[in-house]
């Protein structure tokens, strides 16, 4: 091997390879195709075998192209099949700077040739950074005969993606392209049809990988992603809009790993201990700045006593020389034979050892006003030294550990209290973000606005809603008013936004309509990257989450994030709940994130959604018997809002063409206190 060999790298995309990696067959063939038909041109530098998961083939891919020595060309195998799992195409799409339909359109005809079921492989070709990305089938036969079929071509291209001039490689024109390359216009044409990948389309690696149909209905795309641009242009009028959505739809599950994994780190600032503490996440241990207490304190009230160098306190009659309240001042010192009224929580007086209870003593004379106390009958001897005494720093010690990093300061704990009574004036804790909320529409109008609705007005509940939902979990909310559906207006209100907050959450603009602007504004207008356009899951299925590079005051580079949410109300609210609320949580160092989750028995039947997981708006109460209960709203269409009256629990009930009965386990996301239901 020498420098000059193109670099490939092999990724397998298997749920039973990824798990024992000597089940995999694939990559020994594939190294056998870059060894007999590569003219020695091909290096196989790297493997790697991941789970049927948009993130972990994302990121194995990223490593190779995105590295400082780049991979010249990776081929993935396995998961391009219409199988729920299946999602190579879908997650290398998202990565492509450009696409490349022809490979694309090579290894289907090669495939064709062979079986109509070719017709059933969703390939994807294309180029990154400096790499060449190809997704071959799972099969070993499909995978082998897609790659036989474009081999010899790709390292005209692989020069070409790594910054080569193109005059001087095309320089003898497309006859001496094809003698370089050992082919010809009528070998390619013949392999067009002699080729073969014996697609059984259950994608098989010899492993036991399968990705067939298994009746899973689905909604299908009659359109390839290699044909779709990033989004909708604006300019180009709705009769150049899309029919259907350029964004996969993906489960909830990649979706919460792809908020986690951009959700910008939090951020560490020093805060004054004061009422505006709570619900913050301490970025850093605490140590106590003083003793608690830090004198030696009564804990009765009673009299103070000075035991004698013999060991053995007297009873008797004591004169009462000094008293001591629980207040701040000077106390004198007590002197043997002398004893000092003294309340609970008050200083011992310098020289004192031991308080006595005032159950054991007795008035034994007063002051001439009669208004103190000017003897005292002791009416035990049975006291030892430090009775009844609160030591220093017998409950924290200067320089203890209070609180730990990590821990949170509630609003309803004694976290504040503790770190009052250390004398704590500030402490490091993670940034809560401050989010802003934005509704988008001409046709929305404020809701309080007087009068009646004219023809299509609608009164705006969503940013009402969300404010008040990003509140009750403690964050600071900033109102961002109605964007208009105009391209720059929206983008001036986003930018605008940016300067002020860390998070955007809008709701509407996000489906398919030609006002629906918010993509489009994101990626073309500021340069954001939209991590998903849609979730498998009802309601809420065109929800988005997005990054946007900005530059912060000091000139760093960082990331603003916005959420964009469905226009019709529940949709709103369940995907604020289930996406928002964690990144939240995370960028504010809030562990576990998200909303509890429990097990609740139904309380009747529930029909399940045919096609997608769908998050029931329910009442989640706890009987006598200790166990939780779920009670449906109603009806859950996506614009009822009236499915959350009464609702603290979202019930995620699977796909499925049955129903879930009553007496069912379901799992639920609690977003408020639990009632009660009464007495079984």
């Amino acid at each position: 091997m020498t420098d000059s060999k193109l670099k490939a790298a092999i990724l397998i995309v298997s749920e039973t390879a990824s798990k024992d990696s000597s089940t995999d067959k694939c990559i020994p063939i594939l190294k056998e195709v870059f060894q007999n038909l590569g003219n020695d041109q091909w290096n196989v530098a790297s493997t790697a075998i991941v789970p049927d998961s948009i993130i972990d083939i994302q990121k194995t891919i990223k490593a190779w192209s995105d590295s400082e020595n780049p991979i010249n060309l990776i081929v993935t195998s396995g998961g391009t099949g219409f199988a729920v799992k299946d999602v190579t195409p879908e997650a290398v799409s998202m990565l492509l700077d450009k696409q490349a339909p022809g490979l694309v359109h090579g290894m289907l005809a090669s495939s064709l040739s062979v079986t109509p079921f070719a017709l059933m492989a969703r390939p994807v070709a294309g180029t990154r950074k400096s790499s060449l990305i190809l997704t071959l089938p799972g099969s070993l036969k499909g995978a082998k005969e897609n790659l036989e079929a474009v081999l010899k071509l790709l390292p005209h291209a692989c020069i070409q993606v790594a910054g080569a001039e193109s005059r001087p490689l095309h320089t003898g024109g497309v006859e001496k392209l094809e003698k370089d390359a050992g082919v010809s216009s009528k070998s390619s044409a013949q392999a067009s049809h002699t080729g073969g990948c014996g697609h059984n389309h259950h994608h098989h690696h010899g492993h036991g990988h399968s990705h067939g149909h298994g009746g899973h209905a689905v909604p299908r795309a009659h359109t390839h992603p290699d044909e779709r641009p990033q989004s909708n242009d604006p300019n180009a009028g709705p009769t150049r809009r899309y029919r259907s959505s350029p964004y996969p739809m993906i489960p909830v599950d990649d979706a919460l790993k792809l908020i986690a994994q951009h959700t910008p780190a939090p951020i560490v600032h020093k805060v004054p201990v004061n009422l505006d503490i709570g619900g913050h996440v301490l970025a850093e241990d605490v140590k106590a700045e003083e003793s608690v207490p830090a004198f030696r304190a009564s804990i009765v009230d009673g009299y103070a006593v000075k035991i004698p160098p013999s060991g053995k306190f007297v009873k008797g009659v004591y004169p009462v020389a000094l008293i001591s309240h629980a207040q701040a001042g000077e106390v004198p010192e007590l002197k043997e034979g002398e004893i000092a009224r003294i309340t609970t929580g008050a200083p011992l007086p310098p020289g004192a050892d031991a308080v006595i209870m005032v159950e054991d003593t007795a008035l034994k004379s007063q002051t001439e006003d009669g208004k103190e106390e000017k003897e005292i009958e002791i009416l035990t001897d049975d006291i030892k030294s430090s009775e009844n005494v609160r030591e220093v720093g017998s409950d924290v010690k200067v320089d203890d550990i209070i609180m730990k990093k990590g821990e949170g300061i509630t609003i309803f704990g004694g976290e504040f209290g503790l770190l009052a009574s250390v004398g704590t004036s500030e402490v490091s804790v993670y940034k809560k973000p401050i989010v802003g909320v934005l509704s988008t529409g001409d046709e929305i109008i404020p809701h309080d606005r007087p009068g009646a609705l004219k023809l299509g007005e609608v009164r705006d509940t969503n940013r009402p809603t969300l404010l008040t939902a990003v509140k009750s979990h403690g964050f600071e909310a900033i109102d961002l008013g109605i964007a208009s559906d105009k391209p720059g207006s929206l983008e001036q209100t986003l930018r605008e936004a940016m300067r002020k907050v860390d998070v955007i959450i809008t709701s509407g603009g996000v489906s398919m309509g030609e006002l629906d602007l918010l993509k489009p504004t994101i990626e073309r207008s500021l340069g954001g990257t939209i991590h998903f356009g849609r979730v498998n899951m009802k309601p809420g299925k065109p929800a988005t989450f997005a990054t946007v590079p900005i530059k912060d005051a000091s000139g760093a580079r960082t990331d603003k994030v916005i959420f964009s949410l469905p226009g019709n109300p529940a949709s709103a609210v369940v995907t604020f709940h289930l996406f928002v609320l964690p990144s939240l949580h995370q960028a504010s160092g809030i562990s576990p994130a998200g909303l509890t989750r429990v097990k609740a028995v139904l309380e009747e039947d529930i029909r399940l959604d045919r096609q997608r997981p769908e998050y029931h708006r329910a009442i989640v109460a706890i009987k006598n018997d200790g166990i939780l209960y779920a009670s449906s709203t109603g009806g859950q269409r996506s614009s009822r809002i009236g499915s959350f009256k009464g609702a603290n629990a979202l019930l995620c009930m699977p796909a499925g063409e049955q129903s879930a009965k009553k007496g069912d386990k379901v799992e639920a996301l609690l977003m408020g206190k639990l009632g009660e239901l009464g007495r079984v």
